[in-house]
């Protein structure tokens, strides 16, 4: 028991390791690319940009939670701090609608009347590009915490952004297409407006405590009626704390009276019935036949 504390301790630890070296990684990289985007006149270097730092806004407090969500519950939060990454979620999707927006009104009009960004320049940076980021991939793909994870795809987004930024900008540099520039900033915008709204609706699934997608009642309905002293469940309710952190309870009626030892024993079986159904947390109550439920919604 000791062994698998201090395991996971361990591995937390390195998990916003990772983060934070993804995090200073990603910051020093996106003030580079604003002075790269500034310097070379590309708005698409700019949305990237913008797209990076909403990365690193996300990192920064993805990093911030980790250590957060160590502290454990307390006499406030009696669930923990796991729910605020959701609120670091809501302050970086808010940030990035702000900034595309504001880079879809500097790109539109620009499609009709594109200026000339610096090829060779942008070809530079988004090779630049390509390596930070993909070093920042290699090191968060050893990680295997959600928070990790989700990061990792942040960045391998990005590395795929930059590919764009390199293919646009080499066909700039050859040909005189400079419309390219905005039409790319734009993409961009739009694809990071797209990944937001999904972003919002997920974190909005979860404080509205809807039933997490990956825990099925039925299922759980199911495996618990089959139980021999089980004969009725009722008012069981999932929610997930955070995406990854799911938490269960159910009332449960039995057949016949059970001592508090096989109590004890029957709630043992049942949750590790239930071991693979994705809950994390799982609070049981008994009752008998005909026993009154307190609750309205029982």
């Amino acid at each position: 028991m000791g062994h698998d504390h201090s395991h996971h301790h361990h591995h937390h630890h390195h998990a916003e390791g990772n983060i934070r070296f993804a995090f200073f990684l990603n910051l020093l990289f996106t003030i580079i690319e604003i002075v790269g985007g500034i310097y070379t006149g590309s708005l698409a270097i700019l949305s990237d940009a913008l797209h990076d730092f909403g990365d690193s806004l996300s990192l920064g407090l993805a990093w911030y939670f980790q250590k957060l969500s160590k502290k454990g519950r307390d006499d406030r939060y009696s669930y923990g701090y796991r729910r605020f990454s959701l609120l670091g979620a809501i302050i970086n999707a808010t940030v990035l609608v702000v900034g595309s927006v504001f880079i879809l009104n500097e790109a539109i009009p620009a499609l009709f009347n594109p200026g000339d960004a610096d090829a060779q320049g942008m070809i530079v940076i988004a090779l630049f590009g390509i390596v930070v980021n993909g070093a920042a991939v290699l090191r968060l793909k050893k990680g295997d915490s959600i928070n990790e994870k989700v990061v990792m795809l942040h960045l391998m987004e990005d590395v795929l952004g930059w590919v764009a930024v390199l293919i646009g900008s080499i066909i700039m540099y050859f040909w005189d297409v400079p419309i390219i520039d905005p039409l790319l900033s734009i993409l961009i915008a739009l694809y990071v407006l797209y990944n937001v709204v999904i972003n919002i609706r997920n974190s909005f699934r979860i404080i509205l405590q809807a039933t997490p997608g990956n825990v099925d009642i039925d299922v759980i309905n199911k495996k618990v009626l089959e139980m021999p002293k089980v004969v009725e469940m009722h008012d069981c309710h999932a929610w997930s704390m955070d995406g990854s952190y799911n938490v269960l309870t159910m009332h449960l009626v039995l057949e016949e009276n059970l001592s508090l030892t096989e109590q004890c024993v029957l709630k043992k079986e049942i949750k590790d019935l239930l071991k693979g159904e994705n809950i994390n947390h799982m609070t049981v109550e008994f009752e008998m036949k005909g026993e009154d439920c307190e609750l309205d919604d029982c």
